[in-house]
């Protein structure tokens, strides 16, 4: 019997038309939309399915968008019967994971992710680069020498060859300029607005825990590996503490999946927009099983696979 992991999509996987598959084919993925365009202060509706306003790549807009319809491809895979032996998502995805395992609920977690993005859309001190071919050590020792620049971090350990650094713009244009002399392939400038998972992001973090404060965060009913641990959660932990650190350290990706097939997972199924982690898993373990749901055609065929 195949062990599963759900795995939810990070932002940088949006695009115009994502979920309107979903929305026209099922009633329970209809009214998970409907229902958050009551709750939002726009239409994401249009935000999703048109973008006629092109604020679909601004994370204020970004972060609520992808969890709506990475709850509504998840309230599919429910409804076929399709569950889960353990959750994890990378950054935003996150908090889709933490929603499925019961963390809070959907309308809570609207709410939730729109002011989490609305703080980190705030942020614009920095940025952020990927830099491909490096182990973390050759990409710690880079940051060591770009900080002579200003603040550079690592901030994504994504698969094997894949690490993503953040920090002040001088420093992270020195980074990718001298990265070759470390042994990298590439340096690519992404398109986010912050430096997100560093150090810059503390105090917008300490604002996010004030807001947690009054927030209900239950125990999760189903085991959740965190981005921050790189590991499962244990109920010795502080939660709500791990959800505030999350945005300033390092998402552990890597370490996350390993963990995961360690403890016996062989297939993972991507939830929400794109296939980004589908990506991460196979450099890390080119035998995993990978599938994805992202629209309606995704969804058979990953239950035909299950199926099978």
């Amino acid at each position: 019997m195949a062990k599963i992991a759900f795995l939810f999509s990070g932002q940088g996987s949006q695009y115009a038309g994502m979920g309107k598959s979903f929305y026209e084919s099922n009633e329970r993925a209809r009214q998970l939309m409907d229902k958050a365009n009551e709750i939002l202060p726009f239409n994401i509706k249009e935000l999703c399915f048109e973008d006629a306003e092109k604020r679909l790549n601004e994370t204020t807009y970004t972060q609520p968008a992808i969890f709506v319809v990475s709850q509504m491809a998840l309230s599919l895979l429910e409804e076929a019967g399709v569950k889960p032996d353990v959750l994890a998502g990378f950054s935003l995805g996150e908090y889709s994971a933490l929603c499925a395992a019961g963390v809070f609920d959907f309308n809570a977690g609207v709410s939730l992710v729109a002011d989490r993005g609305a703080l980190m859309g705030a942020v614009t001190n920095g940025k952020m680069a990927a830099i491909l071919g490096l182990d973390k050590e050759k990409a710690e020792a880079l940051c060591q020498e770009a900080s002579d620049k200003g603040i550079v971090e690592v901030a994504n350990l994504n698969c094997p060859g894949q690490i993503v650094i953040g920090g002040t713009v001088e420093a992270i244009d020195y980074a990718c300029e001298i990265a070759k002399n470390y042994g990298a392939k590439r340096a690519i400038v992404l398109p986010v607005s912050g430096p997100f998972h560093t150090s810059l992001l503390q105090e917008t973090a300490k604002d996010f825990g004030e807001l947690l404060e009054s927030k209900e965060i239950n125990e999760p009913q189903i085991p959740l590996v965190l981005n921050v641990l790189g590991d499962y959660y244990r109920s010795d932990r502080d939660l709500r503490e791990l959800m505030v650190s999350q945005m300033a350290t390092s998402v552990e990706w890597e370490k996350s999946i390993r963990q995961m097939m360690d403890a016996g997972v062989d297939t993972f199924i991507e939830i929400g927009p794109g296939k980004t982690l589908s990506g991460f898993v196979k450099k890390i373990n080119r035998q995993a099983k990978v599938l994805n749901v992202e629209d309606m055609d995704s969804l058979q065929k990953t239950l035909n696979e299950l199926s099978a």
